[in-house]
């Protein structure tokens, strides 16, 4: 400590010689510094040496670690942030019904089956099912006939067969305009066709009467 500061030695001379000396006045630790401690921390002085008791000085030590324990926690809670508030507001999951309703069928429908019923060679009675289709597939040919929904039926018994054949489209069709008109020329559109061929079915027997 420089000389003229309180609490701190002096520097004397006399008759030539120097000499230091302490000072007796006693040191205010009050001042204030660059550390912010609370007035209590501030304000407490130590007690003179060999003046005070060891009770005294345990409490005071105690009084500067509560201080110090009390910045911490203040300056702890200036960081910690806000639990979120949890509200128990119930929330709506499903938005149909668990039991059976028209409402939830859809994509459950069952399969048309389109396709072919006979085999080339087989034998059919009037009336029975060739082919059924969504767009023509096949094309009726002889002694075959065509449903509203392009059903293809047998118009007498007779054995299926399956041909290609060239196809004219009936003319002002939509084939005519969409197909036909984007040939090459000269070239030849071959369609599917279904025919039954007439014949009497060999190997089977017919009940006549009944003994």
């Amino acid at each position: 400590m420089g000389p003229g500061r309180p609490g701190g030695p002096r520097k004397t001379q006399a008759g030539g010689s120097t000499s230091f000396s302490l000072s007796s006045e006693p040191r205010d630790i009050a001042t204030p510094h660059r550390f912010n401690f609370p007035p209590s921390l501030a304000s407490s002085r130590p007690a003179p040496a060999g003046s005070g008791s060891s009770a005294r000085r345990k409490r005071q030590r105690g009084d500067k670690m509560a201080a110090l324990v009390r910045l911490g926690l203040a300056g702890a809670s200036r960081l910690l942030v806000p639990a979120p508030q949890v509200s128990t507001v119930a929330a709506r999951c499903a938005s149909k019904k668990t039991k059976s309703n028209p409402k939830n069928k859809g994509g459950q429908r069952v399969g048309k089956r389109y396709g072919w019923k006979k085999h080339d060679g087989d034998y059919v009675h009037a009336g029975n099912i060739l082919a059924t289709q969504r767009l023509i597939r096949w094309h009726p040919g002889a002694q075959v006939g065509i449903g509203h929904n392009k059903t293809l039926y047998a118009l007498e018994d007779g054995i299926v067969r399956y041909t290609k054949e060239v196809y004219v489209p009936p003319p002002r069709s939509r084939e005519v305009k969409e197909v036909i008109r984007r040939l090459p020329r000269g070239a030849i559109l071959y369609k599917t066709f279904i025919n039954v061929i007439s014949t009497e079915e060999v190997g089977s027997f017919k009940l006549v009467t009944m003994l």
